[in-house]
């Protein structure tokens, strides 16, 4: 007797949940080989506007933590992502890597997590300053977060992409709405059940699967998201969605390792990363006598 197998229908992540997609599409994610591997979610403008709203009501608390806190919770995702990192790197390989290359993938995003929940109460100290002023007064410069940050992750690779464009903006005290691999997404919306079992403060990340074409000039245009990160969005859509994101005064952020001569995307890392996705405030205090 034949078994038939079962495919997975893999959900969205939002607000610390795993809802389907209102729209109730789905869209088939295919291996290399072109054999049917899973369904993913087709997310729509009102899962995104869900997406949206809750990590506006969240952000405020994420912020409000300790740096301490916050490091201590990227620390634990990085914890639960190497506990589950056979199932991960099994992702991976379904969707065409070999065995090494998943497996060296899931151990830079591990690195990667731990790496910047090492920097969580350092780097305001590396960006802030105390500027000198002629009268009696301190004049202090200190990084706040942007806000609401939209993601468009890189298609490859499709992980460890997602986790190099979001852990900065997280560690800052933003919080996240991230469209993941279109035709990658499986292991990357796996992450959502890390994030559920790692401490994350609900709403703090949403993961959307989808096509781009139907999401990014959105996200884009959307008044309450403050920034996106472009570095995922296919080449022929970026001129567009700098210029919906120009007209709503969002901050436009675009990592390219080729213009800085980074190859190993191992390497893709860095505090500046962090201050991609941060404000400066100015605070004048008068010298006590």
């Amino acid at each position: 007797m034949t078994r038939l197998t079962v495919r997975k229908t893999y959900k969205l992540y939002i607000n610390g949940e795993f809802p389907r997609t209102e729209s109730g599409r789905f869209y088939e994610v295919r291996g290399k080989g072109g054999e049917l591997l899973a369904n993913a979610s087709r997310g729509s403008r009102k899962d995104l506007r869900n997406a949206v709203v809750a990590a506006r009501k969240a952000q405020s608390g994420w912020s409000g933590k300790t740096a301490y806190n916050r490091g201590q919770i990227l620390y634990r995702i990085a914890e639960v992502c190497e506990a589950r990192a056979a199932e991960l790197a099994e992702e991976l390989q379904r969707q065409g890597s070999n065995a090494a290359d998943a497996r060296k993938e899931i151990d830079a995003v591990i690195d990667r997590w731990v790496y910047y929940a090492g920097w969580s109460d350092k780097f305001v100290q590396l960006y802030g300053s105390v500027n000198p002023v002629a009268g009696p007064y301190y004049n202090f410069t200190v990084p706040e977060p942007t806000g609401v940050v939209a993601v468009i992750a890189p298609e490859e690779p499709s992980l460890l992409g997602l986790v190099s464009r979001i852990a900065p903006a997280l560690v800052g005290g933003n919080t996240v709405i991230a469209v993941t691999s279109e035709k990658q997404p499986l292991a990357a919306v796996t992450m959502g059940e890390v994030f559920q079992t790692s401490d994350v403060p609900p709403g703090v990340i949403n993961l959307i699967s989808g096509l781009k074409t139907e999401l990014v000039l959105w996200l884009a245009s959307h008044m309450d998201v403050n920034a996106i990160d472009t570095t995922g969005v296919p080449a022929e859509a970026i001129a567009a969605a700098r210029q919906t994101a120009a007209e709503n005064v969002k901050r436009v952020v675009h990592f390219d390792a080729d213009r800085l001569g980074w190859t190993d995307t191992r390497l893709s890392q860095g505090p500046y990363a962090i201050f991609d996705f941060q404000e400066s405030k100015t605070v004048w205090h008068p010298m006590g006598m």
